[in-house]
């Protein structure tokens, strides 16, 4: 049988290489509960090769052609190399062998599909579009990004729904493999340059994504580079503040407990919607979520209740504690709108000061956005940068946190910013300068998110 031979409408054995990263893990999960035999091994254990283990998955610790066992397919991550020894034992034996999105394509097909992608928030309103869908009674089954708190999972498979809403990831042009029958796009900036080469490439790749839809296409009007999207590729269905959107936000509020709006639908109104997320950029996701679920024709009372006791995604604005009276929020946020987001939120949260962490992430993206981030923290009363995290890359000559900072202190000669590269003096500082009514908001697509609880139980 061939890759492109290769339907999942029946049960199969298969094996996942790279099984522990967030992306093939959640995958995994969607095949068990749609009943395929799994077999997974990764370079090391983590929570995700123990989920796969408590959904029946046969696990292995280290890459060994002996993993693969009898299996009908391999499906491998991004993150795995081309030499990797069970994907060339898998090709020597004639075993399909399929990338992370070739798999997902594959799942997208059993199911009428709504992909939810841009540069950021994505995560956020394909878990709000999930949650309301599952409140309206629509069986969804989804694929995002993060873990719904509500739900404890972000991969859900239910055989009784119509739709699968998927996250769709730009970062190497594998969203256009879904084959998406709906699509959302939340916004659209640089970010993933090496891959598409310039910034023109990118927008091209969102056009064929939107193109390539033949139920809706709803975009965020309020996002400049989105709303030139729907105008180019037509027929499209806009949402946001903008007096131009379809799904109009009006009444905007947000505070240190939630952030609420009614949405307006052609002049109607839809209904008042209170969350417990804060920010200006919730808002918007949540109403994006609402329209393309209302384009679904989900009823809108269940789903403003759901979003209601929305308590949010892991990593996104997730309140991680108060010790002294500081507070300690932990947020995804790693471009520079993102972050400026973030700050945003808590801005109006009524804190006594905010004091940003911020750890850059990949020497690529910190080369081709650093000069984007000379205002981004404008809003923070103290700014402490920390070293890049590189992900899976070597580092860049030339290419280190020296360059956001010089870029803030271009743009803001007097603004109080401190470099701390090692986590040690990085704690210590955080002990000694914060206060009493501080908000402590560590931003980061990398391991800062554990310095909440450092800074929390650890004396």
């Amino acid at each position: 049988m061939t890759g492109s031979a290769i339907n999942l409408s029946e049960p199969r054995r298969i094996h996942l290489v790279g099984a522990g990263g967030s992306g093939m893990n959640a995958i995994g999960l969607v095949l068990a509960e749609m009943g395929h035999a799994l077999s997974g091994s990764d370079l090391r254990p983590g929570p995700g090769m123990t989920r796969l283990a408590a959904q029946g998955a046969r696990v292995a610790i280290g890459h060994d052609p002996a993993n693969l066992g009898d299996v009908d397919l391999v499906a491998h991550s991004s993150a795995v190399p081309v030499g990797n020894a069970e994907l060339v034992a898998a090709r020597s034996r004639g075993i399909p062998v399929l990338s992370r999105a070739e798999l997902l394509s594959r799942i997208c097909q059993r199911k009428r599909t709504l992909a939810v992608g841009g540069t950021h928030g994505k995560t956020t309103t394909s878990s709000m579009l999930s949650l309301c869908l599952v409140a309206a009674g629509g069986h969804p089954s989804f694929l995002v990004g993060g873990e719904l708190n509500e739900i404890g999972s972000g991969a859900v498979w239910d055989t009784a729904g119509e739709w699968f809403v998927v996250e769709a990831d730009e970062s190497d042009g594998t969203f256009l493999e879904l084959g998406a029958d709906a699509v959302l796009v939340t916004n659209v900036e640089p970010d993933h340059l090496g891959h598409y080469g310039s910034f023109n490439a990118l927008v091209d790749a969102f056009v064929r994504f939107c193109a390539g839809a033949d139920g809706f296409r709803m975009l965020c009007a309020d996002d400049h580079e989105a709303a030139a999207l729907a105008s180019r590729v037509g027929d499209c269905i806009t949402y946001g503040i903008s007096p131009q959107a379809d799904y109009r936000i009006v009444q905007p509020r947000t505070g240190r407990s939630g952030a609420g709006f009614d949405l307006i639908h052609r002049g109607t109104l839809i209904g008042r919607c209170e969350m417990p997320l804060p920010g200006m950029h919730n808002v918007t996701n949540a109403a994006g979520a609402l329209a393309a679920a209302l384009e679904l024709g989900a009823a809108a009372s269940p789903m403003i209740e759901a979003l209601g006791r929305f308590a949010g995604v892991a990593r996104r604005f997730e309140r991680r504690g108060e010790r002294d009276g500081i507070s300690f929020v932990d947020d995804y946020a790693h471009l520079p709108t993102e972050v400026e987001a973030a700050i945003s939120a808590a801005r109006s949260g009524g804190w006594r000061r905010i004091v940003v962490v911020f750890q850059p992430h990949r020497y690529s993206r910190v080369a081709s956005l650093w000069q984007d981030f000379e205002d981004a923290f404008a809003g923070a009363d103290q700014l402490v940068l920390t070293d890049i995290y590189p992900a899976d890359e070597m580092p860049c000559p030339g290419v280190s946190t020296e360059l956001v900072l010089g870029a803030v202190l271009d743009a803001h000669p007097y603004a109080p910013v401190a470099y701390l590269p090692g986590r040690a003096e990085l704690r210590s500082y955080l002990r000694c300068n914060l206060r009493p009514g501080d908000v402590c908001l560590t931003l980061g697509a990398g391991d800062l998110t554990t310095l909440a609880d450092e800074l929390l139980h650890v004396s």
